[in-house]
């Protein structure tokens, strides 16, 4: 059917983009950011944004973009009441990523390593009588030394070692073999002054105690340390950071240097104790940051793809083309093909927000006997969210066609830098795959939605029915991952486990889906408005259907729909993109960017980059 002049006007909501956000917008913010908790969390680290030292520089080298995101990172420093509560606070600690994240992923790296990995380790194990003064000033930036060329994912099978000198009573910090070099730390000359907390085998008498942490510095003013091997890695993809191959020659730490807790001291003549008789338990002790690490990369990752979305929005609804007659111009918004994709996009983020204000909020609160499966879903969030995000600010990338491929346009660099959140604090295959060989014999599916109704009756359109559809895909995966373990070859554990694996993902891909729901659905329900709640509600089905529809299949076979339901999915989704399509600038000016960072970016605020040149197409050529 041809299109009528008017097409997108019944459907799509005509606003500017300097437009300011209506009372919807503003509510869905306050659920988004935790509610009273938002300026506690958020208003520092948003206000960052718009601070012209964090807006774009363009024509910068490599080095010089290092460079200036050390610079920015000092300027967080300044910014910070307390480092020490800082590193003490999750809440505050991935606030402080998913609002860096946004303007440089270089900073969002280096805040990350200093303030979680470096300061939080400290406070972690004993300080009494360690002077924290030179990290928490930023006289010295802080790094954090685990991974090595020859182990990463393995990393508890490490190679450095620190021998207990009994002489001195301090240590001789070692890296063996070139396999066991640090890989990756900005642990360059770039920055200052640098120490680092560094991973290694702790040697008593010749006896292996297990890994264990190592404040060692590793620069001052005039160069690297005595010892200290350091080599530039070549640029990575995204924003750079100055990563380093690092290696340790016999150098030599004071007593102190050891970070002791309960899971391992010396005492003053030498002897070893700890709590934990494993070595694994040690190791994981020592480097229990990293938890909060993948917290820090879920929020860095989540507001990258906030911020895409922000700009693809705000692009849609300026970017003008031709229409269904000539002369006409209508905005891309008006097209389904471009704001169905959009819409898709804008469910799963919210969903992704709602889970991790979900998931920080568990980890925060965990009691002891929690801890494990605190630690787990952590885990999950991190694979699913940073997973998500990638698939989000490519859409976003994609959607702004070629004026996304410009860095000014605040757009193209966060694909890749999203990259990074994907590997660091545990690559996401990997930790996906220690969850679920944890949850292949957990009570999957328990929480399945009972109702007196017949199958025939529900609909796709009910959030319950829905709901536990999500949970039967859980049990359905659990189930198949089980059986495929069980007939695997016998005798042969890593034969039966390639067999289970892959229902086993599956099964850890849903349960992040359904935790995710339920994050959605508790958020919707907390709406102080009808008009909010009825949004999210809608939001959370197309979220909800997004996610069922590569599953129907399974859920066919399985009984839990029927053939009149896979028939009406598509003309459901059509449906609520329909009814929400009108929404789409307030669902995305919720995610609360402050408009002096969106006036830099042109094509969030009308223009277009090539634009101001259009007077004079023929550039210098054209001057007589």
């Amino acid at each position: 059917m041809p299109l009528g002049p008017d097409h997108g006007r019944n459907e799509l909501t005509a606003r500017s983009p300097r437009q300011p956000a209506r009372a919807l917008g503003k509510e869905l913010a306050r659920l988004l950011f935790d509610g009273e908790n938002q300026a506690a969390a958020h208003a520092t680290w948003r206000g960052l944004l718009s601070d012209e030292r964090f807006h774009h520089q363009p024509g910068l080298t490599s080095e010089q973009r290092v460079a200036l995101s050390y610079d920015r990172l000092r300027q967080v420093n300044k910014a910070i009441d307390s480092p020490e509560r800082l590193a003490r606070d999750p809440e505050r600690l991935a606030a402080l990523h998913e609002w860096t994240g946004v303007v440089d992923g270089g900073l969002c790296t280096l805040a990350s390593i200093h303030y979680n990995l470096f300061l939080g380790s400290l406070l972690d194990h004993e300080t009494a009588g360690r002077d924290l003064s030179d990290f928490t000033s930023m006289r010295r930036t802080g790094t954090f030394l685990c991974t090595e060329l020859d182990h990463g994912n393995d990393a508890p099978a490490l190679q450095t070692t620190a021998a207990l000198d009994r002489a001195t009573g301090g240590f001789v910090l070692n890296t063996p073999t070139a396999g066991a070099q640090k890989f990756m730390p900005n642990t360059s000359l770039t920055g200052g002054p640098k120490s680092a907390v560094v991973a290694a085998r702790l040697l008593v008498d010749g006896e292996d105690q297990g890994v264990f942490l190592f404040l060692t510095p590793l620069s001052d003013d005039k160069g690297h340390l005595p010892g200290v091997r350091v080599r530039r890695l070549p640029d990575r993809t995204g924003t750079p950071v100055d990563h380093c191959l690092t290696a340790f020659d016999h150098v030599r730490l004071p007593p102190e240097a050891l970070l002791q807790a309960d899971h391992g001291r010396l005492g003053a003549d030498g002897t070893f104790t700890s709590t934990l008789g494993s070595q694994r338990k040690r190791f994981l002790q020592s480097i229990d940051r990293v938890t909060t690490g993948k917290l820090c990369m879920s929020a860095g990752t989540l507001g990258m793809a906030r911020a895409s979305l922000v700009i693809a929005v705000r692009h849609a609804h300026s970017r003008q083309i031709s229409g269904p007659r000539r002369g006409l111009r209508v905005p891309l918004m008006a097209h389904r093909s471009h704001h169905g994709r959009l819409l898709h996009a804008l469910a799963l983020a919210y969903a992704m927000s709602f889970l991790h204000r979900s998931v920080l909020a568990r980890w925060v609160g965990h009691s002891l006997e929690d801890r494990e499966d605190a630690a787990r879903l952590v885990a999950v969030a991190k694979g699913w969210i940073t997973w998500q995000a990638r698939a989000i600010t490519t859409e976003s990338r994609e959607r702004c066609g070629a004026q996304g491929l410009f860095p000014v346009n605040g757009i193209s660099d966060l694909p890749l830098n999203v990259e990074g959140g994907i590997t660091a604090e545990g690559d996401n295959l990997v930790i996906w795959l220690k969850a679920a060989s944890e949850m292949l014999f957990d009570r999957q599916g328990e929480d399945r939605s009972a109702s007196g109704s017949s199958l025939s009756d529900r609909t796709l359109t009910d959030l319950s029915f829905l709901r536990g559809l999500l949970a039967e895909v859980v049990a359905g995966w659990q189930t198949r991952a089980r059986d495929a373990l069980r007939q695997g070859p016998a005798g042969d554990p890593l034969g039966r486990w390639n067999e289970a694996s892959a229902p086993a993902l599956e099964m850890v891909s849903a349960y992040a889906c359904l935790q995710a729901a339920d994050a959605f659905t508790a958020a919707a329900a907390r709406a102080k408005t009808p008009e909010a709640r009825r949004i999210l509600e809608e939001l959370c089905r197309l979220f909800l259907l997004q996610q069922l529809s590569a599953h129907s299949g399974l859920l066919l076979a399985d009984n839990h729909m029927t053939a009149d339901h896979v028939r009406s999915l598509w003309p459901t989704v059509n449906g609520l993109v329909a009814r929400l399509a009108p929404h789409t600038m307030e669902l995305a000016d919720a995610f609360d960017l402050p408009e002096e960072f969106l006036a830099t970016v042109p094509i969030a605020s009308g223009a277009r980059i090539g634009q101001e040149h259009c007077e004079q197409p023929g550039g210098e050529a054209g001057r007589s």
